[in-house]
């Protein structure tokens, strides 16, 4: 397939509460997850070349139910809520946590889980925790690190190079890394080969 025809067609179809109320398993499945505020849903839409496919909202925590997206008529696009917020109730957020453990564990379509990393930060220990929880149950993951444009590259190069040092504490052979920016659309292409080399 042309790299310029990547994503041909892209459409919303459910949102979902529990993992049980998904979309029938016929396709495969590559689940974006994040802190809050991340940038996953901007990402989402520049993949798509979708501008409002899925929605952006500038307060975190707007996405509260896994978003299924059907892409190509061949694969699911499924937008995990974003963690790391502290503006809830302990209850709903440990409702949110449960919510999106069991999709990752009990989801038999589950491909891979592209975890989303701001790229303007150190490393931050909920990135940690989820990238080592998905490790330690043997979940594909890709790393993905947003808003590139949004700092230097010299500050974004060190920050990957940050993270990926703390990685390497608890890691013998790293997940792929992609650095991405929404705006200038850069790292596009190399995510897009990835999830098609590897889960489709």
């Amino acid at each position: 397939m042309s790299k310029k025809e990547w994503i041909t067609t892209s459409e919303f179809v459910k949102s979902s509460s529990h993992w049980k109320d998904c979309p029938d398993g016929d396709f495969p499945e590559i689940a974006f997850i994040g802190r809050s505020n991340v940038g996953k849903s901007s990402l989402i839409n520049m993949l798509t070349k979708r501008k409002n496919l899925a929605k952006i909202s500038g307060k975190p925590g707007k996405t509260r139910l896994i978003n299924h997206f059907l892409i190509n008529k061949q694969w699911y696009l499924v937008d995990l809520p974003g963690y790391g917020w502290a503006k809830v109730s302990k209850t709903e957020k440990a409702g949110w946590e449960k919510m999106i453990s069991q999709y990752l564990l009990q989801r038999k379509n589950l491909s891979i889980v592209m975890v989303l990393v701001d790229s303007r930060l150190e490393p931050q220990q909920s990135d940690l925790d989820m990238i080592n929880f998905l490790g330690e149950n043997g979940i594909p993951l890709g790393i993905i690190f947003t808003k590139s444009d949004k700092k230097g590259k010299t500050r974004v190069a060190a920050n990957v190079a940050g993270f990926k040092k703390v990685m390497k504490n608890t890691w013998a052979d790293l997940p792929p890394l992609f650095v991405t920016s929404a705006s200038d659309k850069s790292g596009r292409e190399d995510v897009l080969e990835y999830i098609s080399a590897s889960c489709l």
